[in-house]
């Protein structure tokens, strides 16, 4: 009977075990999930970088093991610890500290609380609600009913319900999308909705809560900004988000993360489809620098940094099944780059989300175009490759408010590993020189007049007229686009545009100016590394990374002497600005300038690219009736470039039509390249072609290119004629070539011959189509 009663009880605690071990599987996690364990472990054994990474980590959660207490961010790698090893250690950390924090009156920062109303859900409160419901849920079957009863009421208190009530609820939310709808609105709305998903057992209302926060993801994602407020959208239809890489990164993870936890705890509550989520990879794809022996480099517009990444963006979409090739490219170059929310790969949550990523070939590059424009939001970036250490341009001309800038027609450069060319970029929000210096144009790569930019207003009330980017157009060797900065100059200037044309390892930028009135006009110019001036040439150098500046209009540097010898030439003066994040450093920058005070101008400078292995280009000024001209002489071609001063705006109901040295034409930029030594007066001996904004070129009788409205095009003549083109919707075209394989925007298209023009017509058609 003894015996009878010992195996009985010996049963009953098999059985308990057994339920109790069956019930702990059931806990579907939000981020540590069975399925990401395992992978982990299998990366561990099969990835060296992973396994390394896996070791810091495990090495960090025994250090905090020293310690008495933790900090809610501390959840994160103790959570990643404690799922991989089962150590009852870290559990414990965990479940001290969540007991801790919820012990407390608040999770916000005094200095929202004091506001009028009181911001009882901010920021600070969003961060604690991600690192406490990662470490809840991680230790979920350690915590005791009570632990978990207790903890759960306290989050709800501390951090669902303050989020809630100043975001959602009908009764008490005074946030919307055209105040605080950006990256906050993301951070507070959707990690409310993570730790809701965290106590879902505990609490009841948790889901009806997740549903409602669920909801609004479509509503967040297409706000389409405020004419009362100067807001536009948040996003670009092409996947940018105009508040800066930084905040993209920040913004959109949040709501992915949200996102990628409901497919695993509640995959009853349908997801919206949102179109954007796919493009927001490739927008991180365009706006990174490939570094062969370092980090990745960003485009740091705005409030960012020089080192962010996507990469938790991408590693999220990667997660939920967005998995292309590029996208796995990608996250092998970023995995270790900056990235402040924690997901690259030597970070616990980084760790516990690298995917498995496929073997590329070595010489892999992106399935996409070099150049990239994001209409919506006026940024632009142009590169010559996608291999490592190529050379990248960046152009920003949209608006500013808040975290972007007042930069409207600035540019950076990246060459050779590099970033020679920079933005300022920003320091601490609490300095006086954040509003004072970095948010305001003289902290930028752009024109001031009698020494002022946009209104220094503009950063805090946003820009009512936006600047804008228009016709980028990418042919083999040449690239161009427009930035038009008037609308956030008009208080100071008519005109305000600036030409980017990009020949080969040459790239002009050609300033179109006009002021209300007489006075003086700055081009600014803030760099990396060493610079001084040579010559005719201004040297930017950075370790083996080189351009040099060749200013050539309205005036070249003197060759040699002190500048009170050549007061008719450009004047160099170096001035101090502030070094990006550490705004206790000065660096310097440069202004060029003329002596003489006018109200209309057109400035004229050459970036050369220094490769190895090749001349430098040689860049060549010639003037003539109404027109700038330039030669470039490179890699055995010649391209002659000619700006039609009548196409400025000077001329009202009547064309710009203008003979430079024979070339008839109404455009306003065109060049011509043609191997060198070949007769430069023949159409035939043309390689390439740009025309921009011009309805027709011809020559000695003989017409190129002819339409009944105006156009930007690129032309790469040969076997197949290829254009880049930009123009009216309907227009029909006429290019002179014996070839009737002609493709415009990478697509194949109907042409009609005509034998007496020597040439055929086909049709454009806007979005990249043509017949």
């Amino acid at each position: 009977m003894i015996n009878y009663l010992k195996t009985f009880v010996v049963l009953i605690l098999i059985t308990i075990f057994c339920l109790n071990t069956v019930w702990a599987q059931k806990r579907e996690y939000l981020l540590h999930t069975d399925q990401n364990i395992a992978r982990l472990k299998r990366n561990i054994e099969q990835n060296d970088e992973v396994a390394n990474a896996w070791k810091e980590k495990l090495e960090q959660a025994e250090k905090l093991m020293e310690r008495d207490r933790w900090s809610a961010a501390d959840c994160q790698v103790l959570a990643t610890v404690y799922r991989m090893t089962g150590d009852g250690r870290f559990a414990e950390a965990i479940r001290q500290t969540l007991l801790y924090y919820v012990g407390k009156e608040t999770w916000e920062g005094r200095e929202l609380l004091n506001r009028a109303p009181s911001w009882k859900g901010g920021l600070g409160t969003a961060h604690t609600c991600f690192f406490l419901s990662l470490g809840y849920d991680a230790a979920y079957n350690y915590l005791s009913k009570g632990d978990r009863k207790i903890i759960a009421e306290g989050m709800v208190r501390l951090g669902i319900q303050p989020q809630m009530g100043d975001w959602i609820n009908p009764e008490t939310n005074f946030h919307t999308f055209d105040t605080m709808g950006h990256n906050w609105w993301s951070a507070c709305v959707y990690m409310a909705g993570y730790a809701a998903m965290a106590i879902r057992n505990e609490i009841p209302e948790a889901k009806e809560w997740v549903e409602q926060i669920s909801a609004t993801g479509p509503e967040w994602v297409n706000y389409s900004g405020s004419v009362l407020q100067n807001k536009i959208p948040n996003f670009d239809k092409d996947g940018g988000f105009y508040e800066s890489i930084n905040y993209a990164a920040f913004g959109v993870s949040q709501y992915l993360l949200f996102r990628y936890s409901i497919e695993h705890v509640m995959p009853e509550i349908p997801q919206p489809e949102l179109s954007v989520l796919e493009k927001m990879a490739d927008f991180f794809i365009y706006t990174t620098y490939y570094v062969k022996d370092g980090k990745p480099l960003s485009v740091n517009f705005g409030d960012s940094r020089i080192d962010k990444t996507g990469n938790a963006c991408v590693v999220l979409l990667y997660n939920m099944g967005y998995q292309k090739e590029r996208y796995s490219w990608y996250l092998k170059q970023s995995s270790q780059g900056a990235d402040r929310e924690g997901f690259q790969l030597y970070s616990p949550n980084g760790l516990m989300l690298y995917p498995e990523l496929p073997e590329l070939k070595n010489d892999y590059s992106p399935d996409l175009p070099l150049s990239k424009l994001y209409a919506d939001m006026d940024w632009a970036t142009m590169r010559n490759s996608w291999k490592k250490d190529a050379t990248m341009l960046a152009v920003k001309s949209g608006f500013s408010w808040n975290h972007s800038h007042a930069d409207a027609g600035s540019y950076i450069l990246f060459h050779k590993g590099k970033n020679l060319i920079i933005d300022s970029g920003n320091s601490s929000y609490a300095n006086p020189l954040y509003t004072q210096y970095y948010c305001q144009s003289e902290a930028h790569n752009v024109i001031l007049f009698d020494g002022k930019g946009q209104d220094r207003k503009d950063p805090y009330f946003g820009t009512v007229n936006h600047g804008n980017l228009h016709h980028l157009i990418e042919g083999e060797d040449f690239k161009y686009l427009l930035a038009d900065a008037s609308g956030p100059y008009a208080h100071l200037l008519r005109r305000n545009y600036r030409n980017f044309l990009w020949i080969g390892d040459v790239i002009l930028v050609i300033d179109d100016l006009l002021a209300h009135e007489p006075g003086n006009f700055e081009w600014l110019l803030h760099y990396n590394g060493e610079s001084g001036r040579n010559g005719k040439d201004l040297s930017i150098k950075d370790g083996s990374a080189e351009v040099l500046v060749h200013p050539l209009f309205p005036e070249e540097f003197p060759d040699g002497g002190l500048p009170h010898d050549f007061p008719e030439q450009m004047n160099l003066e170096k001035k101090m600005g502030y070094n990006d994040h550490h705004h206790e450093k000065q660096e310097p920058y440069w202004s060029i300038s003329h002596f003489e005070e006018t109200s209309r101008t057109k400035f004229v400078n050459a970036i050369l690219l220094k490769e190895d292995g090749k001349d430098i280009p040689i860049v060549e000024r010639f003037e003539g009736k109404d027109f700038l001209g330039l030669r470039i002489i490179q890699n055995g071609k010649i391209t002659e470039v000619y700006f039609n001063l009548l196409a400025d705006g000077r001329l009202k109901h009547r064309n710009s039509v203008n003979d430079m040295n024979g070339w008839k034409t109404d455009a306003y930029l065109t060049a011509l390249t043609f191997e060198e030594g070949a007769d430069r007066s023949k159409l035939e001996n043309i390689q390439n072609l740009f025309i921009g904004h011009g309805s027709y070129l011809r020559r000695d009788g003989q017409v190129l290119m002819h339409s009944l409205s105006k156009f930007f095009a690129g032309v790469d003549f040969g076997k197949v004629t290829s254009l880049s083109f930009d123009g009216q919707e309907g227009t029909k075209v006429f290019i002179r070539t014996p070839s009737n394989q002609i493709k415009v925007n990478q697509q194949k298209v109907d042409v009609t011959q005509d034998k007496a023009l020597g040439g055929h017509f086909f049709k454009f058609k806007k979005n990249n189509q043509a017949e």
